[in-house]
């Protein structure tokens, strides 16, 4: 198809397409695992196209979520480990999504870099690929840009964004939540993609990246490097089941800003969110985080998830089903906290006690 696309000219320039197109070939099997029954043709044409079923919708809406994985990247680089990533990206975006109780459709991804090196743009399109079908969505386009002068050969940087559906009378509507409600945890994999750049001060580790392989006595034996890799849990298939018998009132997704700014979210005004900091089953990375860099607590919950990827709030009559459901989603869904009238939090919308 590409065997007269070549420029010996753009080439000396630091720009290979000949190599974009192989990328191309090597993403192929990857893509292929995540087609969905909305998907109208192979990537590789000027625009992603989906068929859309709005089938049994009286008003079906559509919502978007577009995000990137942060310095998370300045790992993968670090450890020449790039088939994760991926995942990171469509989980930032999908979880987004499903906090408006819309399903995800499809995901398209970008990709910036120094140098295309297709093996390793393969690698970062099959995280893609994962993370696609652990959503349900489907890879139905993306960009590779190579970037020459404008950052090192080996290093990229990754975003993308999604699409999904709901009928407009089931989107999330925190306007029922009422003080008495209960705020369920789900819990998280590790750090998942958000304040990276304090991790790598806190361990040095842009000057020690040696550091990263280190057996860690405090993770379980695991190196730093493995376990902040560790992909961002994609939360999409447990809550849509969910979705279908309970009526749930609300959803955040923490990420950057942790408990305090995402939590809220979630909340209308003259209510808050009282968290029992007792019951947060804090993962051990957090714990080292914290030790390591002598943060204070209240920044350490300002800043990461805690172990808490996404908190939902339903009635107390709900609970029970609500936990058996996602339990049986393979989610580790416990209680933290309850809804409160704002006032007893002195009109704050978050408290931790």
């Amino acid at each position: 198809m590409h065997s007269n696309s070549k420029s010996e000219s753009y080439a000396a320039a630091g720009v290979d397409i000949t190599a974009g197109y192989k990328a191309v070939e090597l993403m192929k099997k990857h893509i292929a695992r995540t087609k969905n029954e909305g998907c109208v043709d192979d990537v590789g044409g000027f625009g992603g196209c989906f068929g859309l079923n709005v089938a049994g919708m009286s008003e079906p809406v559509l919502v978007s979520g577009t995000d990137g994985c942060g310095t998370k990247v300045k790992m993968a680089i670090l450890m020449d480990k790039h088939d994760t990533i991926g995942i990171d990206a469509v989980a930032m975006c999908v979880n987004d999504i499903i906090c408006v109780g819309a399903k995800p459709l499809f995901f398209l991804d970008y990709i910036a870099c120094g140098k295309n090196i297709p093996e390793k743009i393969a690698a970062i399109v099959g995280g893609v690929a994962e993370g696609c079908v652990q959503s349900g969505a489907a890879l139905i386009g993306g960009e590779t840009a190579e970037h020459p002068g404008m950052m090192p050969a080996e290093e990229y940087d990754l975003a993308g964004f999604s699409v999904g559906i709901v009928d407009k009378k089931k989107i999330i509507d925190n306007t029922t939540m009422k003080a008495g409600d209960v705020v369920i945890a789900l819990a998280s994999t590790g750090v998942h993609s958000n304040g990276f750049s304090l991790c790598r001060k806190v361990f040095d580790i842009d000057n020690n990246p040696p550091s990263l392989y280190e057996p860690c006595e405090a993770l379980g034996g695991k190196s730093i490097g493995e376990t902040l890799l560790t992909p961002t849990r994609i939360y999409v298939k447990s809550v849509l089941a969910l979705l279908e018998k309970v009526n749930v009132k609300g959803i955040s997704h923490i990420t950057g800003g942790g408990f305090y700014e995402n939590i809220p979210r979630s909340i209308p005004e003259g209510l808050g969110a009282r968290v029992r900091r007792a019951d947060v089953k804090v993962l051990p990375i957090f714990d080292l985080i914290a030790k390591t860099g002598n943060i204070p607590e209240r920044d350490m919950f300002n800043t990461y998830n805690m172990g808490v990827g996404m908190s939902l709030v339903v009635a107390p009559e709900d609970v029970e089903t609500a936990l058996a459901i996602l339990r049986a989603n393979g989610e580790d869904a416990y209680l933290i906290g309850e809804i409160v009238d704002s006032a007893e939090l002195g009109g704050e919308q978050i408290e931790i006690i």
